[in-house]
């Protein structure tokens, strides 16, 4: 989690990148000053709130696929000294999820779609993460591991059982 604060600490300090209008990738700045591993965090498409516009969802999604795959190739690259993963978090049950999915019900009703029948909590998610930093993970690069309970379950399934 060290390298994620320090991508954040990196990536907000205006006077790490002075006079320039882009950032680059926090990430090389952690390649070059010794890291041993990323972790890029995105998420599932299907966290997209249904007020996002079909636009913004498109370039969302884009955003996250070039994220991912630039880990892919940053492995190679990196490879040895350096092994780069990307973290799929699918939905989350913060301590702001009542804003987009109600009540504890709704929540619960919202989990239950869920193929492991919850949300993950940030704990699911920093697990993970440290799985990805520890020796256990030590010839695991290149991918993205999903923390997203099995995905959702596919619509056919509910319409299957409906009655009419």
């Amino acid at each position: 989690l060290l390298g994620i604060t320090i991508c954040e600490d990196l990536w907000n300090d205006e006077d790490y990148w002075p006079a320039r209008r882009y950032r680059p990738n926090p990430a090389i700045s952690l390649a070059k000053a010794g890291a041993e591993f990323i972790v890029n965090l995105s998420a599932s498409p299907w966290h997209l709130g249904k007020e996002r516009t079909r636009h913004a969802m498109l370039s969302s999604l884009a955003a996250k696929a070039g994220l991912v795959n630039l880990g892919t190739s940053l492995a190679v690259e990196w490879a040895p000294r350096v092994r780069v993963n990307a973290l799929v978090v699918g939905l989350t049950e913060t301590d702001q999820a009542h804003l987009h999915y109600g009540d504890k019900e709704g929540i619960a009703a919202v989990g239950a779609t869920i193929p492991l029948g919850r949300m993950a909590v940030p704990t699911d998610v920093g697990h993970a993460c440290l799985f990805l930093a520890s020796p256990l993970a030590s010839y695991v690069s290149g991918t993205s591991f999903a923390v997203h309970g099995g995905g959702e379950k596919p619509a056919f399934l509910q319409a299957a059982n409906a009655k009419p």
